[in-house]
């Protein structure tokens, strides 16, 4: 499967919104405690995992040549 930035962002998107909805309906958290501190986090860590990834995938194609 070849991903451009529009499969990329619905996945991410995807992901944060699951993540997000399972914490808010467990009732461990506060929903404003999600929405404002865990979603923020979520989101900033989510982006430097998507960087690095992308990084290592543009190394490790540079070394199959």
């Amino acid at each position: 499967m070849e991903f451009d930035l529009t499969k990329t962002a619905a996945i991410f998107v995807a992901i944060i919104v699951v993540g997000v909805g399972g914490l808010a309906a467990s009732g461990v958290m506060a929903t404003s405690t999600v929405l404002m501190m865990v979603t923020p986090s979520m989101v900033v860590f989510g982006l430097v995992c998507l960087g690095l990834g992308v990084k290592y995938g543009e190394h490790r194609a540079g070394a199959m040549r």
